[in-house]
């Protein structure tokens, strides 16, 4: 299972938000290329970015931000936030971002995902955060009617490379993480599923490794807190599942 670190940006700092609250938001840094070498210097083998005041706007915002992290570490990243048109996941991995994350556009425009994988095949992720199951867009703003799996099952032969799940009440909130409902995607979709949202002990981790097809977890606040040692984490995923 791949551990990947994540740092939320925010008026160009790494923050981390309460249950996606903006006006929540405890900042740990003000160097994101430097929390990024942080990371990778302890062994992580991939990053997770997210653009937090994109996700609002629409579009990039803490660009210059990511190119420094893209610029300080050689690591592959995947990134969203406000990427939501051909332009601008094309402009991305033309930086070297090597997977895009395409959230709010895959509920309002899933044709546009499909070209988007079609046309970088193994390159575009999709973020499915829900709230009480149901998915919400626009930086979490906006619930919607449909379920995660509902959305899930539209992607199904597209190519996406990923699915990012992540339950908005338990992001940031060191509750845990929702095994449960995320192996139950897991199990409803082709698709690798990255857990994300709640991870607070390497426990947490160890319950999503055993968990049946989840392939990836992100963890941000808990590794900031000191709560998860990152190579003690990267070692307990390296370790086979145990199946109960």
């Amino acid at each position: 299972m791949i551990l990947y670190p994540a740092i939320d940006l925010k008026d160009g700092n790494c923050v981390r938000l309460l249950k996606g609250d903006m006006d929540k938001a405890t900042v740990f840094g003000d160097d994101p290329a430097a929390q990024a070498r942080k990371f990778v210097d302890a062994g992580c083998e991939w990053l997770h970015l997210v653009d937090l005041n994109g996700a609002f706007a629409g579009h990039p915002v803490n660009a210059a931000a990511v190119e420094a992290i893209l610029a300080a570490v050689k690591v592959p990243v995947q990134l969203g936030g406000g990427i939501r048109d051909l332009e601008t996941v094309e402009m991305w991995l033309a930086k070297g971002v090597s997977r895009v994350i395409l959230g709010t556009v895959a509920v309002e425009d899933p044709e546009l995902v499909r070209e988007a994988a079609t046309r970088f095949p193994g390159r575009v992720a999709v973020g499915l955060d829900a709230r009480r199951g149901k998915v919400a867009t626009r930086g979490w703003a906006e619930e919607t009617k449909m379920t995660v799996t509902d959305l899930a099952g539209r992607l199904e032969g597209a190519g996406i490379a990923a699915i990012i799940y992540t339950d908005i009440e338990r992001d940031g909130a060191m509750q845990g993480p929702n095994v449960s409902a995320t192996a139950a995607l897991a199990r409803s979709t082709t698709i690798p599923v990255i857990a994300s949202g709640g991870v607070s002990s390497l426990k947490d981790l160890i319950a999503l490794r055993n968990a049946v097809g989840i392939s990836g977890v992100i963890s941000g606040r808990a590794l900031y807190d000191g709560a998860i040692d990152l190579s003690e984490a990267l070692e307990v995923l390296r370790t086979p599942p145990q199946q109960p």
